[in-house]
């Protein structure tokens, strides 16, 4: 009777271990920016089963690359308080089950992508399967400080796999969004990096903190939040958007390089947190605003015509 009680559990505890590989945190991100590309890309409401068609896509494309990166990184995971937990830094799961699974999402979502979608989004979201995978986790990540800036490309690329799906072509407003997210990431990563150092240190990974230092990590992180800034006005000197997402734009940019200036000037390991934590609302309220401002602007050039 007591074992029959456990297997449900066991089963349970399996299958959270299994979804815990797919960072759903991280992948709500990737998930929620590819939606943004997919919405902006057509004027009123889209076609609602080819954007959940590519959502689903997209998503279990995404899980498959986080979880064969937890099989690269499972030594690294081993020495870092932040990543020890996973599964297989704990070996609660084996590599070649991991390595199934993420195969297994990876192709289903291929599938849904190349039947559902269109060809061009299933090869763009699988080149950014690789860039994750293999080229950022394998090669940059252990190897150069700039890991992060150039890995960055492939992190950037949800927009224009949204816009793509609904489209059929890249266009030159899915890669403003890009370029937004490409410059985004590196005082994202910095600033969590910053306060992070001893674990990055432990597990042996050349961020820029540990090569250059904490004095360099800060002024490279204010360097960018200037050049980020620039670049989220480009939305709306293109005329993709209008007044309301470049007050948010404005607000969002100078409130970020408040705190990366004051972390310039004093460095904390809250002030950092702080740091890290408002670069995730700034992107998640720019690009809201980007939609927003979608939908609500023509309506009120129409209510001043």
């Amino acid at each position: 009777m007591a074992q029959t009680l456990a297997a449900p559990a066991s089963t349970a505890s399996k299958w959270s271990q299994f979804y815990a590989l797919t960072k759903p945190r991280v992948v709500q991100l990737i998930v929620f920016c590819a939606l943004i590309g997919m919405l902006l890309a057509e004027p009123g409401v889209p076609n609602l089963v080819l954007a959940g068609a590519a959502t689903l896509g997209i998503w279990l494309v995404a899980a498959a690359a986080a979880a064969f990166n937890c099989i690269v990184e499972q030594h690294i995971d081993r020495r870092m308080a932040r990543t020890a937990w996973r599964p297989t830094a704990k070996g609660e799961l084996t590599n070649t089950q991991t390595l199934v699974f993420s195969a297994l999402l990876c192709a289903a979502g291929s599938a849904v992508l190349w039947f559902w979608v269109n060809p061009l989004t299933m090869w763009l979201t699988f080149a950014t399967f690789v860039g994750y995978a293999v080229v950022y986790t394998v090669v940059l990540k252990p190897l150069t400080p700039q890991n992060i800036v150039i890995g960055g490309a492939s992190g950037a690329m949800p927009p224009l796999l949204g816009w793509a799906a609904m489209t059929g072509e890249v266009g030159p407003e899915a890669l403003m969004l890009v370029l937004i997210i490409f410059l985004w990431t590196p005082p994202h990563f910095w600033a969590l990096a910053l306060y992070r150092a001893e674990d990055y240190r432990r597990a042996g990974l050349p961020m820029l903190p540990i090569t250059h230092g904490p004095e360099f990590t800060r002024l490279q992180v204010l360097l960018y939040t200037f050049v980020l800034f620039a670049a989220t006005l480009l939305p709306f000197t293109y005329r993709m958007s209008g007044w309301i997402y470049l007050v948010a734009a404005v607000v969002l940019g100078v409130w970020f390089i408040v705190l990366a200036f004051q972390l310039w000037r004093g460095y904390s390991d809250a002030l950092a947190r702080k740091t890290f934590r408002f670069s995730i609302w700034h992107l998640s309220l720019l690009f809201a605003a980007l939609l927003l401002d979608h939908y609500l602007h023509p309506w009120l050039v129409s209510l001043g015509a």
